[in-house]
């Protein structure tokens, strides 16, 4: 009677798990897949990104989701905007505007980071908080980078030409060790991704073009119109899967997510510190919200001023509308308040 007690409770639990295996690989079968590509190898800027991934989020939300590094914000909107291959990109969306502007079908999707985050890096004791101070200054700068058409109107915004101080043209590789050994006095970059890195070597702060007129939407998600037509459901709601789990990582949860970026990433040889200090940067850039406002939504003022911004320094044109530039209703955090808490 044990016996055949105990065969009876073996087969009914190997049926059992038959069925929770069949019902898994069903579940995993139902997942929509979704394929990312992303600006560069990993930094703060991804943390939302990779926490979803490793808390298992994208898949409670009916996702499979793939994420791949990139070499560029320009490489990256090229990709996403022509090939098909992937359903979205993240990147820099000032890029991605001037890629639109020259007629590749590509449009945003969310921002995190609405303010510019290009702006100067200078020596924390120096006391430099506007462009009025660089007179008589060598200052480190890229040609060839975004930054470039920009100088200009941040110095007049001081008061000052290209003559009243030396700019020194260096590829965008070893800049910021030029200005680190102090070969220069400052260096115009990308703040939140060179400034915990940069400190290490020479403690420094940063002077925001954003906060001299110079203002346009940074880094978010966006995609190709042939995809948002075709799986605009699926890549809503990723990105309101990546905008809640933003606002989650800024209510206390930072060194959650640098735990995350590097188990996601294991052989990046990725610095701890140097993850947090960007992340701790990045928050200065998501912009004042509104009051009831969540992260992630595009806000029509913020792009009115780019096209505003990028016109004047020539890099699109002024005639095309705003609104041509973003997709809206896609962003809806709240839809995962309760599975992100």
């Amino acid at each position: 009677m044990l016996s055949e007690f105990l065969r009876q409770r073996w087969t009914r639990g190997v049926a059992t798990l038959g069925m929770l295996l069949l019902a898994g690989t069903a579940g995993a079968q139902a997942l929509e897949p979704i394929k990312v590509r992303l600006d560069w190898t990993p930094w703060g800027n991804h943390a939302a990104l990779h926490l979803a991934q490793q808390k298992g989020w994208y898949k409670a939300a009916g996702l499979d989701v793939t994420l791949e590094d990139g070499n560029g914000s320009v490489t990256t909107v090229q990709i996403v905007g022509s090939s098909g291959a992937f359903d979205l990109g993240h990147a820099a969306l000032a890029s991605m505007m001037i890629a639109r502007d020259k007629g590749l079908p590509v449009k945003a999707v969310a921002v995190f980071l609405r303010e510019n985050d290009i702006g100067l890096l200078v020596p924390a004791e120096s006391g430099i908080t506007s462009p009025a101070q660089l007179k008589g200054k060598k200052v480190a700068y890229t040609a060839g980078s975004l930054e470039a058409p920009f100088i200009d109107t941040f110095l007049a915004a001081g008061g000052l030409k290209r003559s009243d101080l030396e700019l020194v043209n260096v590829d965008a590789a070893s800049k910021v060790t030029t200005y680190a050994v102090g070969r220069t006095d400052a260096a115009f970059s990308t703040i939140p991704f060179v400034l915990p890195f940069v400190s290490q070597t020479r403690k420094s702060s940063a002077v925001r073009f954003a906060d001299f007129g110079l203002n346009i939407p940074s880094f978010g998600l966006f995609t190709s119109e042939a995809k948002l037509a075709e799986r605009g459901e699926a890549i809503g709601k990723f990105a309101s899967v990546v905008a809640r789990t933003w606002e989650y990582i800024f209510a206390g949860h930072e060194d959650e997510a640098v735990a995350a970026i590097m188990a996601q990433r294991p052989q990046a040889r990725l610095d701890r510190n140097v993850l947090r200090g960007q992340i701790d940067a990045l928050k200065g850039y998501f912009g004042k919200q509104a009051p009831g406002a969540r992260i992630g939504p595009p806000v029509p003022a913020d792009w009115t001023q780019a096209v505003k911004t990028l016109s004047s320094v020539g890099l699109i044109g002024a005639q095309r509308p705003a609104t041509e530039y973003y997709a809206t209703g896609l962003v809806k955090p709240e839809r995962f308040d309760t599975l992100i808490k």
